[in-house]
């Protein structure tokens, strides 16, 4: 007598519903934080007393904690629980909101951004993570499409209502927004949210920890310090030197450790090993834009804050389009030669905002934006894709939080190599303005995103497999 089948798993689209919709809102919470931000930094500048040249550092700060502290996301969450995790990490993000909103000076912001920072570093690849772990393999692809499209309504509404919330208030209000939504999710959450642990129980790696999280300050420090005028060109070689020592440290670490935070059996799987290595060098200059474009639009063009973020509807989206798009092109021409060619184009498309000026029409100015959106969001995309398409189950978790670390320390690194660019070419082309210097800034990010070509074109001629392609929420 034959054993009755085991019964079907429901679809991902009824079962697994109210924690697509629970991740997709904390996603929605840091997008839309994130773009927010963009678009108030000058008048933050204004209101703090600063230049507007030179507010990379709320940026910056915020990516650097994110990054700093993923790498503990994937232990925290297999040793506690992506339940109690997850909440902490809500916590901590609404206070540092609440923290930001309050904050009195430049240097009491950058510090409120890392506890708000801390926060985030959990609530994404946590999140991620539990959706992995819930859904069957073949309902990730639409899994992961149904997080894509709500975590994309973020960027969609935050800079228009940034510039709206400044107009109308102050730039105090970009924070407090987040206090209701935090309460909201976290209500949820301790409904919806599944309590998945690690397989195996694992010693934290403090040891290789400690010298990752180091070695990442510290060249962050270092290639922010360049944008300092003043700063002390000994300090910053010596943060360089030291950050990379750290970075090598871990690597011998991690070749000679069980417990590794993230095992070098991980970049034995090629797909991986080149996708993480794009995706650091291709999203410094990806990181850089959204600092450099409200900037553009404010500062070099003169337009109010609400006009500015208006002007970023069409790079939400055109990015919304360009990732369902992504699917379809991967499957027809694979992964190496998508990634060639559209990184040959973001880089073309981010030199190309040099020449955007206040006397263009502004159907060619929407254009531009829009066609920028597009091939940013598709890198996106297909490098998320094709960097943890091919991991074992359990590689899951450490290649994730690796992915997510790597995403926001690129952040990071973009808007400081930003903030260096603009001080250099500030000194330089002073008598210009600032808007020659954005120009020349916007080249040199366009040929760094030109260079990741490099890593790309390493990578093997291949299809993405017949069950589908694993669309990665950014």
């Amino acid at each position: 007598m034959m054993s009755p089948a085991p019964p079907r798993p429901l679809p991902a689209s009824s079962a697994q519903k109210p924690l697509l919709w629970l991740v997709s809102l904390a996603i929605f919470m840091q997008m839309l934080d994130s773009t927010i931000v963009n678009t108030a930094l000058p008048a933050m500048a204004r209101s703090l007393g600063e230049s507007p040249l030179q507010m990379q550092s709320v940026v910056f700060s915020y990516a650097l904690a994110v990054a700093s502290f993923i790498p503990a996301s994937g232990w925290i969450a297999d040793r506690f629980g992506t339940r109690r995790t997850f909440l902490a990490a809500i916590v901590l993000f609404t206070l540092g909101s609440l923290a930001c909103a309050l904050s009195p000076t430049l240097q009491w912001l950058v510090a409120s951004r890392v506890l708000q920072g801390i926060g985030g570093a959990m609530l994404l690849p946590v999140g991620r993570l539990a959706v992995m772990r819930s859904v069957p393999r073949d309902q990730f692809l639409s899994a992961m499409s149904f997080i894509a499209i709500p975590a994309l309504i973020g960027p969609l509404l935050g800079p228009t209502m940034g510039g709206w919330l400044v107009e109308v208030w102050s730039w105090h209000w970009i924070f407090l927004i987040n206090l209701p939504i935090g309460v909201a999710g976290f209500v949820a959450a301790l409904r919806i949210m599944p309590d998945h642990y690690g397989q195996q129980k694992q010693r934290f790696d403090l040891a290789g920890y400690l010298m990752l999280a180091f070695g990442m300050i510290a060249l962050s420090l270092a290639l922010d310090g360049v944008s300092a005028i003043n700063s002390a060109h000994a300090l910053v070689l010596l943060l360089a030197v030291v950050g990379i020592a750290a970075l090598a440290g871990y690597w011998l670490h991690a070749a000679s450790t069980s417990n590794a935070l993230f095992p070098l059996s991980l970049f034995k799987v090629i797909s991986f090993r080149i996708g993480i290595l794009g995706n650091l060098f291709s999203r410094i200059g990806s990181g850089a834009m959204p600092l450099l474009i409200p900037l553009l639009l404010q500062v070099g063009m003169g337009l109010s804050p609400m006009t500015a973020g208006m002007m970023m509807i069409p790079v939400a989206l055109s990015g919304m389009a360009a990732k369902r798009a992504a699917v379809s092109l991967v499957e027809r021409f694979g992964y190496r030669r998508i990634l060639m060619i559209n990184t040959v184009c973001v880089g073309l498309a981010m030199a190309s905002f040099a020449l955007i000026n206040a006397n263009q029409p502004l159907w060619l100015q929407l254009t531009q934006l829009a066609i920028f959106g597009a091939v940013n969001s598709m890198q996106f995309t297909v490098m998320n894709t094709v960097t943890l398409r091919d991991l074992d189950m359990h590689q899951a978790s450490s290649g994730n939080s690796l992915l997510s670390m790597v995403m926001m320390l690129a952040t990071g690194f973009g808007a400081a190599t930003a903030g260096s660019l603009l001080a250099a070419f500030g000194s330089h082309l002073n008598a210009h303005g600032a808007t020659a210097a954005l120009h020349a800034t916007f080249l040199c990010v366009g040929a760094i995103t030109l260079s990741s070509t490099l890593v790309f074109w390493q990578l093997p001629e291949n299809r993405p497999h017949p069950r589908a392609v694993e669309e990665v929420v950014e």
